[in-house]
């Protein structure tokens, strides 16, 4: 049995990151960008209106009011450029300002003296008025040649906005890394609404790991099921190796029982056992083998919240390394409540992350650890884990917090009273 710092260092080693593809930048939410992006043009691309009113040459002066100007013109939004001349322009939000023009004041700013056709000809200024009031200029938000995002970040929806908006219409990311699920035990009913015979239960475990895969940023090419017999898992393994996985992901049969069957398995295919055992709760059997081919095979145990802990703690982290993201960052936020921890063991417990009525946020340990129970993973928000020699954690020790998924931010609730 190995430390978790030292088999995460042994994931990460065998894991290279996986190279670039092109996407139209439509089809690339929530992807890796390969490389960083500099804008090719300023933006605003133009000195534009802040707001409806009139543009005037203030050339640095300041205009009192009751001051009077001939309105020589009107620029809309979308109307190209043009020459501003003496005088005032009529001007909308976001229109282009014409040339030599520098302010603008507000309409509600303006007393209209004169109108033909309904268009003001003439006006008057209710209020003082600054020179380049209400202009928003070229390049004032991205300047032409300035690196907007950099390798390793996720298109979001802002970014994605910031791209098209400065004419990016393709983008070079990260392939996704392609996985697969296999769901072992001969007890497992796949479909969720088929009644149970004795001895039966739902597989959950392997529609939770699909979900939580492609959430992490992995394309799921294969899952299925599989009973405790050698011949057929390395059948359903040949099946998802056909269709590309780059990773495998089992659950159960790691353990040692009679039909813990895969590690003795792998070895029979020339797999190499990276590790078998990590000093942690729950998961404590979890196993890490690297195939013949490269394939990293990740053996979970069959229970849920160990799947989890697995899914979360071991197979996430690799997923960053092929996706050349950062190492993760995490929070740091005191315990509720004492909390009694396993000896020899990195705990990772299932917790709320609340926030009382005075906004101080703290981390609540929720009852019912074992690893069966999924109610609490229902209540939970985020984990928390805790390192030591075992004992007790008293309340207000500092722990770490880490959401659900690495690519989900931790969340909040309100404190019970």
């Amino acid at each position: 049995m190995i430390a978790y710092s030292e088999a995460l260092q042994r994931l990460l080693d065998a894991a290279t990151p996986l190279p670039a593809e092109r996407l139209p930048l439509h089809e690339a939410g929530g992807r890796t960008l390969a490389s960083d992006i500099h804008s090719s043009q300023s933006l605003p691309p133009f000195d534009n209106s802040a707001m409806d009113g009139f543009a005037l040459c203030a050339n640095g002066a300041t205009f009192e009011a009751g001051t009077e100007f001939a309105v020589q013109g009107w620029q809309a939004a979308g109307d190209a450029g043009a020459d501003g001349g003496e005088g005032a322009w009529e001007i909308m939000t976001g229109a282009r300002m014409p040339a030599g023009l520098d302010t603008v004041v507000p309409v509600e700013n303006v007393e209209i003296l004169a109108s033909e056709d309904g268009r003001p000809t003439r006006i008057a200024l209710k209020a003082l008025v600054k020179p380049g009031q209400n202009v928003r200029l070229r390049g004032e938000d991205v300047s032409d040649g300035e690196r907007v995002l950099r390798a390793g970040q996720l298109l979001d929806i802002n970014a994605r906005t910031l791209l098209h908006a400065i004419g990016v219409g393709e983008v070079a990311v990260v392939a996704r890394p392609k996985a697969a699920v296999i769901a072992t035990g001969k007890e497992l009913v796949t479909e969720a609404a088929q009644a149970l015979e004795s001895g039966q239960i739902r597989d959950s475990n392997r529609p939770y790991l699909v979900g939580r895969l492609q959430a992490a940023g992995a394309e799921v090419v294969w899952q299925g099921t599989v009973g405790d017999e050698v011949a057929a898992f390395n059948a359903v393994l040949d099946q998802a190796l056909d269709a590309g996985a780059q990773l495998l992901i089992s659950t159960g049969a790691v353990s040692a029982g009679r039909y813990d069957f895969i590690p003795d398995a792998l070895r029979g295919r020339g797999a190499r056992i990276v590790f078998h055992k990590v000093a942690i709760r729950p998961g404590k059997p979890l196993l890490f083998a690297v195939l013949p081919n490269g394939t990293l095979y990740f053996g979970l145990p069959g229970n849920p919240v160990s799947a989890a802990v697995g899914q979360r703690f071991f197979v996430e982290p690799v997923l960053r390394r092929l996706l050349g993201l950062a190492p993760e960052q995490v929070l740091m936020l005191p315990l509720q409540a004492d909390v009694r921890t396993p000896p020899g063991l990195r705990f990772h417990a299932r917790a709320r992350v609340e926030v009382d009525a005075q906004g101080r946020l703290s981390a609540r340990v929720l009852a019912g650890q074992e690893s069966f129970r999924l109610m609490s993973m229902l209540q939970a928000n985020a984990w928390v884990v805790l390192d030591g020699e075992g004992g007790l954690a008293p309340a207000g020790t500092p722990v770490r917090v880490q959401g659900w998924g690495h690519q989900d931010p931790v969340q909040l609730a309100s404190q019970e009273p």
